[in-house]
């Protein structure tokens, strides 16, 4: 992901979660990219197929721990 876009990505979060220790994610027209609230300047980036990939296997179960 280049970073050319200049905009501030806007970043949600579960509505689970309690007020810290968040997972947050942010879509941007490259993918997404996803931080933690308790350390806002560090973060994890991802091209669209990676996110796209990343999502289905939520979605199928992939990452259940059960």
């Amino acid at each position: 992901m280049s970073g050319s876009n200049t905009a501030m990505p806007v970043f949600r979060r579960s509505s689970r979660c309690e007020a810290t220790n968040c997972v947050e994610v942010a879509t941007v027209s490259e993918g997404a990219i996803l931080r933690n609230s308790t350390t806002p300047d560090t973060r994890l980036a991802f091209d669209a197929a990676s996110w796209r990939g990343f999502i289905a296997g939520v979605a199928a179960g992939e990452f259940d721990l059960r």
